[in-house]
């Protein structure tokens, strides 16, 4: 098929990069001509594991390109994805401004029958909103709107959307099903289903699994907290719940609070649907203070350990991403934790094998960027261990106690044992599972 995929954020990228893999031609359109022009000389904007190897191939091979120009993006389009930024406002509402406004561009240019395809996590109701609005200027012949959510992990979103678990679609003709169909089917050739809905059951779907999701983090968290009140270890309860197989082993590490571009956005957003329909959602309420609460948990376990004085003190931070694989620091616990700390008269070196460069444009002179994990440790009086990234799970324990000014350990995603953690010497605070040393 021809696609066009309008916007080249990070749903946008991958989503194009992946139908051009499977031999569609796709043309990405973007306003923004500086990031077309490096997306043309095969400069990729975000860091993704295994994007690179297939932006490469399919933009050699003639089947991915880029423009600015509307127009010409969606001339051969078959299928036009709405791939467009849905940033939270104040309230917690979606803005769907990027959204409408490309839909009013839309009106204005189509000239034959295409799918209009909206990517983005968008509210309930979104797709008929777009649908009036190409209405007012079109033959409803001329167009389809369908809701098409995105499933997508940071880290791994080139497999999940090659082989996903799911596909969800929701429309309202059996033209437009048949065109989604035949995208879709060389994704799912394992069995895995495409399941078709109603628009406004496909919306919803996208904000009830994460709200779901980051429901199990919150949960996971709260218990944790209480293990360390009454002197359980939250390590083994994790195991006794995920063995049931009505509950199952994922999202049920505790940490510090759940971040990134997707979860904070999507349960905001579902709590403020509900209350725009007058009803109060009292567990995504909670959720959502649970999470704000947890993303101070470290800080304050730095703080008391330091007797609430932390003029001076150095914190060495592994760990900046909201999550490993990934270059993302939109709504990370390591932004929550440092400015506590930084506040608190806290200096920071930190290191993250991927999100350096956005760190520096966030912070520039305020804290001190570390080559390496062990350079962050060098004069340190305390390491803070943020983001889960493989290469800080097996250290060399040795060096770490070398280069600590006091070989004392807060680890927010419990990557050690805890016994090591003993025999080797080290003061070691986690979540949820007590404390080691004096």
């Amino acid at each position: 098929m021809n696609i066009a995929v309008i916007g080249t954020g990070y749903v946008g990228l991958v989503t194009g990069t992946c139908f051009a893999e499977t031999g569609n031609h796709v043309i990405c359109v973007d306003i923004n001509e500086d990031k077309v022009n490096r997306l043309r000389q095969g400069e990729i904007p975000i860091y993704e594991p295994g994007l690179d190897v297939l932006f490469e191939r399919n933009t050699r091979q003639g089947r991915l390109k880029f423009t600015t120009d509307l127009s010409e993006g969606i001339a051969p389009a078959e299928v036009i994805f709405l791939a467009l930024p849905t940033p939270p406002g104040e309230d917690g509402s979606a803005d769907l401004s990027y959204i409408l406004g490309v839909a009013d561009q839309l009106a204005g240019i189509i000239a034959d029958y295409k799918v209009i395809v909206d990517k983005s996590t968008v509210p309930v109701g979104t797709s008929e909103q777009v649908h009036a609005i190409l209405a007012k200027k079109l033959d409803e012949k001329l167009f389809d709107v369908v809701s098409n959510p995105e499933f997508l992990r940071e880290g791994v979103a080139v497999d999940d959307f090659m082989k996903p678990d799911r596909v969800v679609v929701g429309l309202s003709t059996e033209r437009a099903r048949r065109v989604m169909r035949e995208l879709y089917e060389p994704f799912v050739r394992q069995g895995n289903p495409i399941i078709f809905m109603d628009e406004r059951s496909a919306e919803m779907t996208k904000y009830a699994a994460n709200s779901y999701l980051a429901t199990r983090i919150s949960f996971m968290n709260e218990i944790a907290n209480l293990c360390e009140i009454v002197g359980a270890n939250v390590d083994m309860v994790r195991m006794g719940m995920g063995s049931d197989t009505r509950i199952g082993k994922r999202f049920l590490f505790p940490g510090v609070g759940y971040g990134g571009s997707c979860f904070p956005k999507d349960v905001q957003a579902l709590a403020k649907t509900a209350g725009d329909h007058a009803y109060h959602f009292k567990i995504l309420q909670s959720v959502m203070q649970v999470n704000d609460l947890q993303r101070s948990v470290l800080a304050k376990k730095i703080k008391r350990f330091f007797n609430d004085d932390l003029a001076g003190k150095t914190i060495a931070i592994w760990g900046l991403a909201f999550k490993p694989n990934t270059d993302d620091i939109r709504e990370a616990p390591a932004l929550y934790i440092m400015d506590e700390l930084l506040a608190a008269g806290a200096h920071i070196k930190a290191f993250d094998p991927e999100a350096m460069n956005n760190i520096a444009a966030l912070y520039g002179d305020r804290i001190q960027l570390a080559n390496d994990q062990y350079e962050a440790l060098i004069g340190a009086d305390a390491l803070a261990i943020i983001t889960e990234w493989s290469v800080f799970r097996t250290p060399s324990f040795k060096v770490m106690r070398e280069l600590l000014k006091q070989p004392a350990i807060f680890d927010g995603r419990n990557l050690y044992d805890l016994e090591r953690m003993s025999e080797e010497g080290f003061y070691y605070e986690s979540i949820g599972r007590g404390k080691i040393g004096q």
